[in-house]
Parts: C-alpha cells; sequence; structure tokens
C-alpha cells in the first residue's frame, strides 16, 4: 500500500482549509463499528419510508467500504459550515415559512462535491503516479458520521447530529476515499453532551429517544419534521401536523437550542449557501400562491441548483398547507381554498385539513367533497367538515 509522506499529508490539511473546509480529519477505510446498531435501528423500522437506507447491498457497502471503493486506504473527512442566522421575526411569526438553514442557498452536494473533487485533484498531482479517489456528500452508502468521529472532528451528539467542541453542529460532512495511506488522526472518544437534554426536550414530535444501553443516540425518522417534510412522499400523520408548525423544509429544532451551537456556531463563509429570496422566511400565504401557480417542472426551474427540490412540487406544497393550518388566520382562507382544487390530491387533503383548523369554511369544503373523486382527500374532506361542525360560525 502506498502511503502519503507526512509533509504532503500536513499540506493536504492546510489545502482542505483553503478551501473553505474548517474541519479536516484521516481516517483508515476500516470497517464500521457500528453495523449492528445501524443493523438493529432498520428492524425496529426506524427509517420510516426511506427504503434505500435498508436495501441489502447500500446496508453492506455502509459495514465495509471496500464494498464502494475496492483498494480504498485512507478516508479524508472534511466539514464545510452553513449557519445561517434567522431573518426578524423567523421562526416565532408563525404567519412565516421557515427553511432549515442548511437549504436556504445552493445545494450543498454540488458545492461540497466540487471542492472535494479540487482537493482530490490537489493530492493526485502531489503524489508519485497519482491518487485514485472517490467524493461523497450524502450521496452514496456511507457512515459519514462515523467517520468523522473517527478522524476527530466531534461526537455524536443527542440528537443524532455530530457536534464539534470549537463549531457545534452546523456543518455538513463531506468523505473523500483515496487509495494512498494518510497518517490517522485520534477518534473523537469523549461524550460532550453529558445530563443535558435540551434537544430532547424541544423536539416537538418526540422523534428523539435518547441514548440506547451502549450509549449511541437514537431517532425515529418518521417523527422527525425533517423526514416529514423532505422524505415522506404521502400524507403526514395528523397527530404530527401541529408539531410541524411553519417548518416547510426541513428543521432545525434540536441545534437551535444545543449549547455548543449557541456558544460556537459562526455564519457561514461559503457566498453560495447565502438565501434566496424564496427561502428567506416569506410569508406563507405568499409562499403557497406561488406554488399554486408552478407545474412540477416549474417548481424544478424555481428552484434549480437548490436542495429544496428533494420535496417535489407537490411535498413543499403540502408542507406549507399545513403550516397555514398552524398559523391559524382567516387570512389564509382564499389561498387554501384555492388550493382544494389543486390537480394533487396530496395537497387538496392537508389543505382540507387546514382549513378546518382555520375554521369558518363549511360550504367550500363541502362543496370539494362533492366534487373529490380520490379517497384520501375525500377522507381529510370529510374529518376537516366534522372537526368544523363543532366550531362556532366565523364571519368570512
Amino acid at each position: 500500500m502506498r502511503s502519503v509522506s507526512p509533509e504532503v499529508a500536513s499540506a493536504l490539511r492546510r489545502q482542505a482549509h483553503a478551501l473553505g473546509f474548517s474541519l479536516v480529519g484521516f481516517t483508515p477505510a476500516s470497517a464500521s463499528q457500528h453495523g449492528a446498531f445501524y443493523q438493529a435501528w432498520l428492524e425496529r423500522g426506524f427509517h420510516g419510508e426511506m427504503g434505500y437506507l435498508a436495501r441489502e447491498d447500500a446496508v453492506a457497502r455502509r459495514a465495509d467500504l471496500s464494498l464502494t471503493m475496492a483498494d480504498a486506504a485512507s478516508c479524508v473527512v472534511v466539514a464545510h459550515e452553513y449557519e445561517q442566522e434567522d431573518p426578524p421575526g423567523v421562526p416565532d411569526d408563525t404567519s412565516r415559512a421557515v427553511f432549515a438553514r442548511y437549504a436556504r442557498g445552493d445545494d450543498y452536494h454540488d458545492v461540497v462535491k466540487a471542492k472535494l473533487d479540487e482537493l482530490l485533484a490537489w493530492l493526485g498531482g502531489r503524489v508519485e503516479f497519482g491518487v485514485r479517489g472517490r467524493s461523497y456528500v450524502d450521496t452514496g452508502p456511507i457512515l459519514e458520521r462515523e467517520l468523522a468521529r473517527r478522524a476527530g472532528l466531534g461526537w455524536f451528539g443527542k440528537n443524532t447530529l455530530l457536534i464539534n467542541p470549537s463549531r457545534g453542529s452546523y456543518f455538513f460532512v463531506g468523505v473523500l476515499l483515496v487509495d494512498v495511506a494518510l497518517p490517522a488522526d485520534a477518534p473523537f472518544a469523549e461524550d460532550r453532551c453529558g445530563t443535558c437534554r435540551a434537544c430532547l426536550d424541544a423536539c416537538p414530535t418526540g422523534a428523539l429517544l435518547g441514548r440506547d444501553a451502549d450509549g449511541a443516540p437514537v431517532i425515529d425518522a418518521r417523527r422527525c419534521i425533517s423526514y416529514l417534510t423532505i422524505e415522506l412522499r404521502g400524507p403526514i400523520p395528523r397527530e404530527l401536523r401541529p408539531g410541524v408548525g411553519n417548518r416547510v423544509f426541513g428543521c432545525d429544532i434540536c441545534q437551535e437550542v444545543c449549547p455548543w451551537n449557541a456558544q460556537f456556531a459562526r455564519p457561514a463563509e461559503e457566498a453560495a449557501y447565502s438565501p434566496r429570496v424564496e427561502t428567506d422566511g416569506p410569508r406563507l400565504v405568499d409562499l403557497a400562491e406561488r406554488l399554486l401557480g408552478l407545474d412540477e417542472p416549474g417548481f424544478r426551474s424555481l428552484f434549480r441548483g437548490s436542495a429544496v427540490r428533494r420535496a417535489r412540487r407537490d411535498g413543499l406544497l403540502r408542507n406549507v398547507c399545513v403550516a397555514l393550518g398552524n398559523w391559524g388566520s382567516p387570512e389564509a382562507r382564499p389561498t387554501l381554498r384555492r388550493a382544494l382544487r389543486d390537480p394533487s390530491p396530496l395537497v387538496r387533503g392537508h389543505a382540507a385539513w387546514a382549513l378546518g383548523r382555520v375554521g369558518g369554511d363549511r360550504e367550500a369544503l363541502a362543496a370539494a367533497l362533492d366534487a373529490e373523486r380520490h379517497p384520501h382527500a375525500a377522507e381529510e374532506l370529510e374529518s376537516a367538515l366534522r372537526e368544523a361542525a363543532h366550531q362556532p360560525r366565523k364571519m368570512k
């Protein structure tokens, strides 16, 4: 196996920092130590509808990096910070939409991967016969956070995220597999969460389950707002909708309450992560009206180069309807009435739920039910009408 000299390894760290990575560490491309925990997590169904996490080949590759790159010798693990300050009034103003900080600018997959590819090219130019490598940023079956801990970048917080003692947790983790050996960094061995349970207590849907008997943090992704607003393709369970609040794409609550972020997180220096107009706390009504006027190609065009595209047009509009219902203002009624006529039954169903929460629109709900042919949307309309029947009539 070829090795990199200490001088080149030190220069590699400096180059990674020059590319904007705030943290960088090296660890051998050895087998995962978390395979048993990961398998048990899957068996409990905590991954929900994210079937790609449970595919047999993907599980095997997460446990053994050689199945992804046969001659991988080392992993270069980096952190790229993305923290963005909330615009004034967000998230407390429930009439406005909240996008997770990581998704307010350009898609981090593209930004970080381009930098990792540049880092690989730099290293290849300084090693005789070159270097083979592959870069990953949530783009392959790799346990990035485990590798980051092994490379000394931080520990697993009770919110399941990687926390660094001088940076907090608002950063992406990227991994570069290379076919040369690098001097390994010491793993981060401490758990510095201590008795703090701020993230556990703050999660509005109860997704965070604390640590298991071995000390590993456990999350039921099926209850996580990020899962509900991004990965889930169907209806959001009714009992969880109030907890979503005005978070329309992802969630930062467990990071916002973390003392390590309060003390050490700093705004991102990467210009590509600067918020776009569409994601910087827009009014829910304005966002809904814009989405109602778009088809899926129009949505993809609006959010070109953004991670928000993952939710798709109907998914994001579903989330916005839930947020409008949680807002509960009569100002939302005209927009929700329009959403009752949307081509998507997913949107129509959640608009019905939201109108039921707002109240005072029984006639619109009844008319929509008469015309509805989709079973899920019809059931949502019936439920909304039952709820409306127990509310006093309100002025339109």
